[in-house]
């Protein structure tokens, strides 16, 4: 049986933020989130998905508008 891999892109949440006019720092000031778990978001890795909730809260948006889901 082959298992089926999945890719995230967090290229979405990027775009609303340069839209926004919101910064990655004032993005993580604001939620609370860690650096690193920033720069897994940078080199798309997965992260949980509280980090991914209190991002969409904090710009009061939906999981979709955050992060791709791509299987391969």
């Amino acid at each position: 049986m082959e298992k089926n891999m999945v890719e995230v892109s967090y290229k979405p949440l990027w775009k609303l933020l340069i839209d926004r006019g919101i910064s990655k720092v004032d993005l993580r000031k604001k939620t609370g989130i860690a650096a690193s778990t920033f720069t897994k978001m940078n080199n798309n890795q997965f992260v949980s998905l509280d980090v991914l909730a209190r991002i969409a809260l904090i710009l009061n948006c939906g999981l979709d508008d955050i992060v791709e889901i791509n299987r391969e």
